[in-house]
């Protein structure tokens, strides 16, 4: 005998089943997405969900404990991306608000209307009764935290500006959704609607930065 030992390494019973399990968790959200996509979002239903993942409806709720569960794994989801897609543009220089308040408007209004159920679950209160939960309302604070110091870099330092710059940008991508899905109609507007926002205006007191409200 040579004396060496042959150590085979195996990843403890425990370990495998959390990760089949969180790929799971990921299947089914992946899932609701196209459902919802499909259906409406508001029209998720947990049986076509537990068909769409080859499970019955009731084996879901091993998974999530409700439908609201997984709203709300799909509204963090969501959140997350938005952040992924809120880098700063380091092409632009820093002292030039226009373009870079310009860059971020377009970069916004591509998010919002490149997937309209996504613009539902963030923006809007399209399911009763839903609220995200701190876990989830964490990363939406983080969102507009980030939309703030971002704003305030493109030469926005006044809450009054920063609403206006937001409700615009809301705005426009709402009516682009709404009126002309995959259009440019109000893409096209977004360059004046920077120019509103820049022009001088009268300083306005300076109030505490609201966070968004959980839905209810």
């Amino acid at each position: 005998m040579s004396g060496k030992t042959n150590v085979i390494s195996h990843r403890p019973p425990a370990d495998r089943r959390a990760v089949r399990r969180s790929a799971t968790t990921s299947e089914i959200v992946d899932a609701a997405w196209e459902l919802v996509r499909e259906q409406g979002l508001a029209g998720l239903s947990m049986r076509d969900l537990g068909d769409r993942v080859g499970m019955r409806a009731q084996s879901l709720y091993s998974y999530f404990a409700s439908k609201d569960e997984i709203y709300d794994a799909m509204f963090r989801q969501a959140c997350e991306q938005q952040l992924a897609t809120m880098a700063d543009p380091g092409e632009l220089e820093a002292d030039d608000a226009p373009a870079r308040l310009r860059a971020m408007a377009h970069r916004f209004f591509d998010f919002c209307t490149s997937d309209p159920v996504r613009y539902q679950l963030l923006f809007q209160r399209t399911i009763p009764g839903f609220v995200p939960s701190p876990e989830s309302y964490a990363v939406a604070v983080q969102v507009l935290e980030r939309t703030h110091a971002d704003l305030a870099r493109a030469g926005l330092a006044d809450q009054a500006s920063i609403d206006l710059a937001i409700a615009l940008m809301t705005g426009l991508a709402s009516q682009q959704l709404a009126n002309e899905p995959g259009g440019q109609r109000w893409a096209l507007l977004i360059d004046r609607a920077v120019d509103l926002i820049l022009e001088p205006s009268t300083p306005q007191p300076n109030r505490t930065t609201p966070t968004p409200r959980r839905r209810r």
